[in-house]
């Protein structure tokens, strides 16, 4: 995206979580880092799609996409308003309260989820990867990150420090390794020869890439 708006979101908030902690921007940047390097370059000419891009879409702002797409129950002010243009939009869409997803069929490159699963309750993940599989095109990449199971004690132990968001611990609702993401994906639609996976972060992070064939 241009550089003006790159100035834009960092002047109306550059937290892209909700609360505070110490080492939330560190981790925002790990995550996006591997985001990025999932995907491949002959994709970047069409449409990425963040769902739970966050109150300021960092990740977003920094993806050289033609068409970007940001979802999110909420956004800090003034966010919508700086970034309307025909290439970059954001839509309030709660995908707690509403699954399907405002989008058509086939009409996406990318999709991402960056820590966002973990905040959804689990009975509504399988419908939601079944509505990301029928957005994406034929080809199309969906790339998650979401904290291992493992990791949960150690990160309530740093959200009461203060080194991680309180709010954002607080608001778990699921733990997932990688066999259980590719388990409902497969139902979703996802072939398993697609699928892949792993872990960062010393382990305590997965991520998880399925490509639609």
């Amino acid at each position: 995206m241009a550089q003006t708006g790159v100035k834009n979101i960092l002047a109306l908030g550059t937290r892209a979580t909700r609360g505070h902690g110490f080492l939330e921007p560190f981790l925002a940047r790990r995550r996006y880092r591997m985001a990025q390097s999932l995907i491949l370059s002959d994709r970047r000419s069409g449409c990425i799609v963040d769902i739970g891009c966050g109150t300021s879409p960092l990740f977003l702002a920094n993806s050289d996409f033609a068409e970007k797409i940001g979802l999110d129950k909420s956004f800090n002010s003034g966010i919508v308003e700086s970034f309307a243009s025909p290439n970059f939009k954001l839509v309030e869409h709660d995908i707690e309260k509403v699954v399907e997803l405002p989008l058509e069929s086939n009409s996406c490159d990318v999709v991402t989820m960056l820590a966002v699963i973990e905040h959804i309750e689990p009975y509504r993940l399988k419908p939601l990867f079944a509505e990301i599989y029928r957005i994406l095109k034929p080809g199309g990449k969906y790339i998650m990150t979401t904290p291992a199971p493992w990791a949960d004690s150690l990160l309530r132990i740093m959200a009461r420090m203060k080194l991680v968001s309180p709010a954002e611990i607080d608001e778990h609702k699921g733990a997932y390794d990688c066999a259980s993401i590719f388990a409902m994906l497969v139902v979703a639609g996802f072939r398993e020869e697609n699928l892949q996976g792993g872990y960062f972060e010393l382990g305590l992070n997965v991520w998880a890439s399925a490509t639609k064939p």
